[in-house]
């Protein structure tokens, strides 16, 4: 997934070049690419249901001033994100022990600011009615060099349809386990920690539409669209980080200064510290069919 904020203007003509490219992606048997409004009904060209997006990579808030609340040394802040530590050191270590627990690989080929690092997705606990929930966290977050998990990032689905998030701490209710409006309901106003963020860009898009069909659907034919927008999603960095524990792009390398991970967990030639994570190191059995550099090919403007 890729977490760029850049805000661009796109002109129709690159608009319609990618609506284009969309087409192309259904046509080679591998469902329909068009992209589906907020409402969820229908299908139309991905930029006539959806006003805010861009051809770069962009995010929205999910919750407006989201963000002000918070603090790294809240208690609330505090206690998730050494629960997230605990979780991170004892589950789910490294890129071996996620995919004994589950995870699935995606590496970022659309990403033009290389974070070298992957997001690893747990189809489980996406499609679970947990939210916020350390122990289960619906994606994981690895250092490509090292392949160490580095945080994770919480995604708002209940049964892997999008909702809409709870808070961190504060709110009318502070009950974070209870909320499950839809997406596109209110959040609470009093909510004064709630981070969580959306992309509307093409590249996060992609991204989740990919996660879609290798993982759910397993590159099955028939309709599935590119959202207007992904769920919410939330970083907790178990590292520390210059701007915060929620902030949205990875911390520096040097503040990920950890040893290479210790056992491999899967059969590979590669070795963490001196080869990078990434999908040619990995064995045949855990790479997708289809990568989602040969989609984006498809698409002109990725």
């Amino acid at each position: 997934m890729h977490d760029g904020d850049d805000s661009v203007n796109v002109s129709r003509r690159r608009l319609l070049r990618a609506s284009a490219g969309t087409v192309a992606v259904s046509a080679v048997g591998t469902g329909t690419a068009t992209a589906s409004g907020r409402d969820g009904g229908g299908t139309a060209p991905w930029f006539d249901d959806c006003p805010d997006a861009s051809l770069e990579p962009t995010k929205g808030h999910c919750v407006e001033d989201g963000m002000e609340g918070c603090a790294d040394d809240h208690p609330a802040t505090v206690e998730l994100r050494s629960a997230v530590q605990t979780a991170l050191e004892e589950r789910y270590p490294d890129a071996g022990a996620l995919i004994d627990a589950g995870y699935k690989p995606y590496f970022d080929s659309l990403d033009r600011e290389d974070d070298s690092y992957s997001h690893w997705l747990n189809p489980e606990y996406i499609g679970d009615d947990a939210l916020l929930d350390p122990e289960r966290p619906e994606s994981v977050l690895v250092d490509d060099e090292t392949w160490r998990s580095i945080g994770v990032m919480f995604v708002a689905t209940r049964n892997g349809d999008a909702v809409d998030p709870p808070a961190v701490y504060g709110g009318s209710d502070g009950d974070a386990t209870t909320d499950d409006r839809p997406i596109d309901g209110t959040a609470d106003p009093a909510a004064p920690c709630s981070p969580w963020h959306s992309h509307e860009g093409l590249p996060g898009r992609f991204a989740w539409w990919y996660y879609q069909q290798a993982y759910e659907r397993e590159f099955a034919d028939g309709g599935i669209g590119i959202p207007c927008r992904t769920p919410c999603m939330l970083h907790v960095w178990a590292v520390d980080h210059p701007e915060s524990v929620y902030a949205h792009h990875a911390p520096p390398p040097e503040y990920r200064d950890r040893d290479p991970a210790a056992e491999v967990g899967f059969e590979t030639d590669a070795e963490p510290g001196s080869d990078e994570l990434g999908w040619d190191v990995l064995p045949d059995e855990l790479v997708p069919e289809r990568r989602p550099d040969e989609f984006a090919a498809l698409v002109p403007g990725l």
